[in-house]
């Protein structure tokens, strides 16, 4: 197709004065279904076979299995039925995975950590599928490999990303820069996206797919991608079809609208004595957070917010008791059915000897939970927040879950973290069902209360201007 020809074109430009390749870096992103695991494909074998001397070359993408099935049921495949079979052949033993060209090249896969290729040398590295890397650790292990080599070559390539994909974001930033200042250095940089934000054009509209989409009319038709349009939630079509950061593209909140959470703001918000903190941690148990709920000072609806949000799983039962100390707390909350029910003997066994004991609600009790904080914000007067980062994030991608005739907060297939959510509303939820205290006994001649303020929650650690994530 002309923008396969276009980006092969230029990424591969040799300099006249050095005979050398131009690029050492080529960053593509493109909508999905637009050719680019061909057009990888080809600048691999042309770099196997183009180069006049053997070439090293590895691939990888999300996972290794994920690398493993992209090169065996498509390089591999595609290659055993093109006239250049009897050029190669496949090695497929778990671990050293290579095609083997005759001239001595090696088109191999790697891990997508940050020891891919370590002890190898390469000439060429691509990384797929960029968008599913949270850090730079990958290419920081494939970038020392090449540093020897007379024309190294790295391809990152993607579909736009998620919030968490700040990896492939850092490269489209300083790519777009490079464009708008006309710099022409080592990077090729090549897009192919729809404009977003306010000004962005209709996402329904075909004119619009047609400024974003190299494939269509070629390998994949309107009525296609109209049934894509009509199949899809507009916020997943935006960034598959359209090739749409969720920063670029208007308000797509799927459960809460961005509207009547931003409503809730109010930067002086805090909860009064007694409070409730809930845990929850997300599936990969990458990150836990607790999170705290409470009436506001004199009893005007309810308080959210972040406690504390971190890597790891590792920090959560101490700080936890940290807190009980401190706050003396109505409840503390923690679903024994999620990914945080790991910690509940732990944190179960700290507690006691402080008089809290963790409540642990049903699947019902939970689906409560996540419907009860929906009301909440939808009721403009009943909750408050600070706007915190990690709330705010997970709203911006959560999901329901249907279950029964209920829902929960769905937690696969999500672009986002959202343990904070699920912490949030489990705490307002253990908040609205704490136990009544006991009365405290009344003395036979009961001194007058002195006039104060009622004590409020003032201290608690404000995600907005201290959040360690």
């Amino acid at each position: 197709m002309p923008w396969q020809r276009h980006v092969a074109d230029v990424a591969l430009e040799v300099d006249p004065d050095t005979g050398l390749l131009v690029y050492r870096e080529v960053n593509l992103t493109v909508p999905r279904q637009s050719g680019k695991t061909l057009l990888l494909l080809c600048a691999m074998v042309h770099r196997a076979q183009g180069f006049g001397r053997r070439q090293r070359i590895l691939y990888t993408a999300q996972t290794r299995n994920d690398a493993r099935r992209k090169w065996e049921d498509e390089h591999v495949q595609i290659l055993e039925h093109s006239p250049l079979r009897p050029l190669f052949t496949v090695r497929k033993s778990n671990g050293s995975e290579a095609i083997r060209w005759r001239n001595g090249s090696m088109h191999g896969i790697t891990s997508s950590t940050e020891k891919a290729g370590h002890g190898e040398t390469l000439d060429m590295g691509v990384i797929d599928e960029a968008f599913a890397h949270e850090d730079a650790r990958l290419e920081q292990g494939l970038r020392p490999t090449m540093i020897t080599r007379p024309q190294p070559q790295l391809w990152v390539v993607s579909t736009a990303g998620t919030r968490r994909s700040a990896y492939l974001r850092k490269k489209v930033d300083a790519g777009r820069a490079r464009c708008e200042l006309g710099l022409t250095d080592s990077v090729a940089y090549f897009e192919w996206s729809a404009p977003g934000g306010e000004d962005g054009l209709d996402p329904a509209d075909p004119a619009t797919w047609r400024t974003c989409m190299p494939a269509l009319g070629h390998t994949v038709s309107l009525e296609a991608i109209r049934a894509e349009f009509e199949g899809m939630a507009l916020a997943e079509f935006r960034r598959a079809y359209l090739n749409q950061w969720p920063d670029d593209a208007p308000d797509e909140w799927l459960v809460i609208p961005q509207a009547a959470w931003n409503g809730q703001l109010d930067p002086t918000s805090e909860a009064a004595d007694p409070v409730a903190f809930a845990i929850d941690a997300n599936p990969e148990r990458s990150a836990a957070a607790i999170l705290m709920a409470g009436a506001r000072p004199g009893g005007d609806g309810r308080h959210v917010e972040t406690v504390d949000y971190r890597p790891g799983t590792g920090w959560v039962v101490h700080r936890m008791v940290e807190l009980a100390e401190r706050w003396s707390p109505c409840a503390v909350v923690l679903d024994p059915g999620g990914p945080a029910g790991s910690l509940l003997p732990d944190l179960e066994r700290k507690l006691e000897p402080l008089g809290v004991k963790v409540t642990k609600p049903t699947t019902r009790e939970a689906a409560h939970a996540a419907q009860g904080f929906y009301d909440a914000v939808m009721d403009s007067k009943s909750l408050t927040h600070l706007d915190d980062a990690p709330l705010a994030a997970a709203l911006a991608g959560a999901q329901k879950r249907e279950i029964g005739d209920m829902w929960l907060w769905a937690r696969k297939g999500l672009s986002v973290d959202i343990c904070p959510l699920v912490g949030g509303s489990l705490a307002l939820w253990g908040f609205a069902t704490r136990p009544e205290p006991e009365p405290a006994p009344v003395p036979a001649t009961a001194p007058a209360a002195p006039p104060g303020p009622v004590p409020t929650g003032g201290g608690l650690y404000r995600p907005t201007s201290r959040l360690n994530i």
